[in-house]
């Protein structure tokens, strides 16, 4: 009875465990949902989608993971749209068989997604449309053709019986099967084409975020292979071949894609350890015979058992696993049935032993050691995850950085993969080239080869004067030495002289003084004998004249003394001299032999000077040899250049060919500039013979468009009237006939010197002049024409505005996919702005086409339209003009911005290109108010686009300018090594340069001058007309006062009846 009652009591504990496995349930999943769908650039684990996989076979269907994935933000991050998609796709493989009904309830919200992503500019955006795309295709066919699992795993038995033997069920299963490989090639084309854009590595996050799914795609594909191979084998059996020949082509291609697929997700470390990709044969199987099924091998995609063991190690702590067998609601049943057992026996037996035995004491022993062991395993699990928490931290760190050099790593990837790319599109633009431009390379080589020979030359020259001027300046050194010894010698001869002159003066002195002695000798003598006559006369004074006499003698012993000694510092004086003699000798015999060994040296230098001169003189002529060599050969190719323009003229095959005058105009006025830039190279040749660059580029430009002169001429005059086409192919054969001349005068050196291109240039003119007749004016057309080409202008130029925009958007998809960066946001500021001011061009087409209609229906009373346009033919000719250059100049700018953005054009093309549509615009404009009511609303609707054109022009020039300024680096100039005479040079430099660009702009502008005044001739307004005409003719003639560049008008100023695209008569060529 206890336990009848207890019954509610575990229902309603068993409910409650329910509930709470429930919750935990959902939690897990949400959990690993939240994990593996997330906004970082990273694959998705597998452990988390292996845990999705296992809750949708628990709760059979995908329910919970629909109601949690619907709540993420698909719509705000492209990567978590990704994500989810992987996801998903492997849910739909993996997952439990109701999963794909559970998805296609979603199926519009994935079509949704898909959409939005494919309108955005985003690389995971077109990834994230392309993946929607294949989901939804893969629903489709398996909710169609339920046997075959989304895994695509179904053996050969059920795809003949999902194939039936209906043979247009087998046809239709077939295209399905196309339709599902094709959009798994195209996802797998995309993100392999991205990876390669981007120089991504798949050892990144970020290449391996995108490249996960791709094993799903690769386990697809390989099955839709075989599907595809023998559902072909059985239509072929069925049918005949013809009929099934676009399935051919078709399988054909998807299996070069396949293979070639295969073969790039085989070659990247990725995929080596995570799955084996089968290998393809290296032909597809001929389905015409049907014994070639046999050799026909399934591909089998293996993946390895060791899938992710490094992300099932580093699993966190909180991704606890689910038990598989519920412990602790066995453990409490049981303890709970324990008791009432043991209360029924203790009241039907009494309790054993006095109520307590061994194994009670035994359990509870057991349950004290098992609760110390708890407490144990507590502490030990504490400090084990303290331990875990701690290498936890250290390994972010260490992710931090890696994950820091891993970014630097792939930003020197990207930069070199860059300049990789940037090096082989130069490698490719300079091999077109060199396809076109052979002979020219050619004679560009021999020509560098040439100059490198003369540089050689040029640099021996050097240094045979740096030698020269080092032996000068030895030369100098020698005689400053040798004047320097004349000098010696002769302060040698100064002091010799000075010697010998202090040695006379000596002497002398000393004669005077031997006189002067001999004198006072004398004069002793004279006294002396006065004395002994005294000493006669005076006896007594004796004694006193003997001390006199020892006087004397004591003084005439002195002055002997000093006669010796006077005559001892004369030797010596002429010792001293005697040295200083031989030293000078010695010295002068020395600076001999340095003279003598410096004038042979001279000697031997000058002979080596000589000896190089000559080779100069050599290496010269045969520079001279050479560059005639040369100009012989570039005469010999034009020669047959010509030749050959002439030989086509008498082609039968070439009577077909036609060219229009204007063209040959614009030849011929190339040939004319070509000859000026022959003569001035014939000029500069015979001026300057080592150099003949100038005269063989002039020569070689000439003869290529002389020949394309005479070629469009012939072609010309065979649509031309009988007597101009005579005169015309008269004239091209005389121009032939003269420049062959011109070619032989010019390989002979006797009549180079007289060859004269001068009548070249008069038959050229003759040419010019004949096309330019042959030209159509806007007068041919008739007068009852006038009505019906109004109309006719109007909606061509409508379409050529329409067809700009087209063009426009093509060429702003075609940039986004070819650029990236600076380039890509540069191209798309002047494409949208080229869009802006068609899109205002339209509109003022628009405004203009209401008010002609307005100026018909109020000025025409009872005539018709007809008669009211030809009784203002004028008006309706400058609008017929007006309608033509706002249509071409639309056309001429969609063309500018084309070569802008392919980066082979020029940034001032495109600004030319807006003035010319803001003047052809103003022109319609001014031929519009002509007839106009001043009070008409549709005129100030006109102007007001007219003013709208004008904005939107001054944003295409300022948008070019500052996109030029952008990308256009400037070169920083740097003159501190410079030194101030270099400095000065540089200046003068500068102002030369400055002075000759000026002078080529008042050329230029003047030339501008010209070709308008001529443009006004052509439209058939005479310049007395334009400058004094009517009211009507004044108007159109300034149609420039609305230009966005009113700073410039000369340059802008547009003909009264513009001609851009020539209206031709239709009564001129039959």
């Amino acid at each position: 009875m206890n336990s009848i009652r207890r019954v509610p009591t575990r229902v309603k504990s068993r409910r409650t465990d329910l509930g709470a496995e429930r919750e935990h349930f959902d939690k897990q999943q949400l959990n690993s949902i939240s994990k593996a769908i997330t906004s970082a650039e990273t694959p998705v684990k597998e452990k988390h989608v292996r845990r999705i996989i296992l809750g949708t076979h628990r709760e059979k269907g995908a329910y919970t993971f629909w109601s949690y994935a619907l709540g993420f933000p698909l719509a705000s991050s492209s990567i978590l749209s990704w994500k989810f998609c992987h996801v998903l796709h492997k849910v739909l493989r993996d997952g439990h068989r109701n999963v794909l009904q559970d998805c296609m309830r979603h199926h519009s919200s994935l079509v949704e997604i898909g959409k939005l992503w494919s309108n955005l500019h985003d690389k995971y955006g077109q990834l994230v449309a392309l993946y929607t795309k294949l989901l939804c295709t893969k629903m489709e066919f398996h909710v169609k053709h339920s046997e075959i699992p989304p895994n695509l795993e179904a053996t050969d038995e059920v795809l003949e019986r999902t194939a039936g033997t209906d043979i247009n069920n087998v046809f239709q299963l077939t295209v399905e099967v196309f339709d599902y490989l094709d959009a798994e090639l195209r996802l797998a084309e995309t993100v392999i084409r991205q990876l390669n854009t981007s120089i991504a590595i798949s050892t990144l996050t970020s290449g391996q975020c995108r490249l996960a799914p791709l094993i799903q795609v690769i386990q697809d594909c390989s099955h839709l292979y075989h599907f595809t191979v023998k559902l072909l084998f059985k239509l072929h059996a069925c049918l005949p071949a013809d009929t099934l020949q676009g399935h051919r082509d078709r399988f054909h291609d998807q299996f070069h894609s396949l293979k070639t697929f295969f073969n790039k997700a085989r070659d990247m470390l990725y995929f080596k350890r995570l799955i084996q990709i089968p290998k393809l044969p290296d032909s597809p199987p001929n389905f015409l015979h049907a014994a070639s099924l046999a050799k026909h091998v399934k591909p089998v995609v293996v993946i390895p058992d060791e899938y992710e063991p490094e992300q099932q190690e580093e699993e966190d702590d909180d991704d606890d696993p689910e038990p598989l067998i519920e412990i602790s609601e066995a453990s409490t049943a049981s303890i709970q049935a324990q008791p009432q057992q043991l209360d029924i026996f203790d009241q039907t037996f009494g309790p054993p032993n006095g109520g307590i035995n061994d194994r009670d004491l035994q359990i509870e022993s057991l349950k004290l050691d098992l609760e110390s062991l708890r407490a144990e395993l507590g502490r030990v699990k504490a400090e084990a995850q303290r331990y875990i928490t701690q290498l936890k931290s250290q390994i972010n760190s260490l992710e931090a950085e890696l994950e820091e050099q891993r970014a630097q790593k792939q930003h020197a990837l990207v930069e070199n993969e860059q300049l990789r790319m940037e090096l082989e599109a130069t490698r490719r633009r300079n091999a077109e080239h060199e396809s076109s431009q052979a002979f020219f390379i050619e004679a560009e080589k021999r020509a560098q080869a040439t100059e490198q020979r003369y540089n050689k030359m040029k640099e021996k020259h050097t240094e045979l004067v740096a030698s020269h001027a080092e032996l000068l300046r030895k030369s100098a050194d020698t005689v400053k030495m040798l004047s320097a010894t004349q000098q010696t010698q002769e302060e040698v001869e100064r002091t010799k002289q000075q010697l010998s002159f202090e040695v006379d003066r000596i002497k002398q002195e000393a004669d005077i003084k031997l006189e002067e002695q001999k004198f006072e000798m004398e004069k002793l003598k004279r006294q002396l004998e006065e004395k002994m006559a005294e000493m006669m006369r005076i006896k007594g004074t004796l004694q006193s004249s003997e001390k006199t006499t020892e006087q004397m003698n004591s003084s005439v012993t002195a002055l002997q003394a000093e006669k010796e000694r006077l005559m001892r510092s004369v030797s010596e004086k002429e010792a001293e001299l005697s040295s200083l003699r031989q030293a000078a000798q010695v010295q002068q015999s020395s600076l001999q032999q340095e003279r003598e060994r410096n004038s042979r040296e001279l000697g031997e230098l000058q002979g080596k000077l000589q000896e190089k001169s000559s080779q100069e003189e050599q290496l010269k002529q045969k520079l001279l040899e050479e560059q005639f060599a040369l100009l012989q050969g570039t005469v010999t190719e034009a020669e047959n250049i010509i030749q050959d323009a002439v030989a086509k003229l008498d082609d039968p095959l070439h009577i077909r060919c036609t060219s229009s005058p204007d063209y040959l105009v614009s030849r011929a006025e190339a040939t004319l500039g070509s000859v000026d830039k022959m003569k001035k190279g014939h000029a500069d040749y015979l001026s300057n013979m080592r150099d003949a660059g100038g005269l063989l580029r002039a020569l070689t430009q000439f003869s290529h468009l002389a020949a394309d002169t005479i070629i469009n001429g012939s072609a010309t005059a065979h649509m031309a009237p009988t007597d101009h086409a005579d005169r015309l192919t008269e004239n091209c054969r005389g121009c032939a006939t003269q420049s062959l001349q011109f070619f032989r005068d010019l390989k002979s050196k006797t009549t180079l010197p007289r060859a004269d291109p001068a009548s070249i240039r008069v038959i050229v003119q003759k040419i010019l002049h004949l096309g330019q007749e042959l030209r159509p004016k806007s007068m041919d057309i008739r007068q009852d024409e006038l009505g019906d080409l109004v109309e006719k202008e109007m909606a061509a130029t409508s379409a050529a505005i329409e067809e700009a925009v087209r063009r426009i958007d093509e060429m702003m998809n075609q940039a986004r996919k070819d650029t990236s960066g600076i380039k890509l946001e540069v191209n798309e500021r002047i494409l949208n702005s080229c869009t802006d001011l068609m899109k205002a061009i339209r509109m003022l087409i628009i405004a203009s086409t209401d008010l002609q209609k307005e100026i018909v229906e109020s000025g025409k009373g009872a005539a018709t339209i007809q008669e009211f346009y030809v009784r203002n033919s004028r008006w309706t000719e400058g609008l017929i003009s007006a309608a033509k250059a706002v249509g071409w100049g639309a056309t001429e700018m969609v063309e500018s911005a084309d070569k802008v953005v392919l980066h082979t054009g020029k940034y001032e093309e495109l600004i030319v290109c807006s003035h010319e549509i803001a003047a052809s615009t103003a022109q319609l404009v001014a031929a519009s108010k002509v007839k106009a009511d001043r009070n008409s609303k549709k005129l100030s609707v006109l102007q007001q686009a007219s003013r709208h054109v004008n904005e939107m022009a001054a944003n295409v020039v300022g948008s070019t300018r500052t996109g030029q300024e952008h990308l256009e680096e400037k070169e920083t100039m740097d003159f501190s090594g410079m030194s101030v005479i270099k400095l000065r040079k540089e200046e003068m430099e500068s102002q030369v340069k400055l002075l000759e660009l000026e002078s080529q702009l008042e050329n230029e502008r003047l030339r501008l001058g010209e070709l308008r005044k001529k443009h006004y001739e052509l439209a058939g307004v005479p310049l007395e007309q334009v400058s004094e005409g009517n009211g009507e003719t004044s108007l159109l003639a300034n149609p420039v006062a609305m230009s966005p560049k009113p700073s410039k008008p000369a340059l802008l100023k547009k003909p009264a009846l513009a001609q851009k695209p020539n209206v031709y008569s239709k009564t001129t060529f039959k």
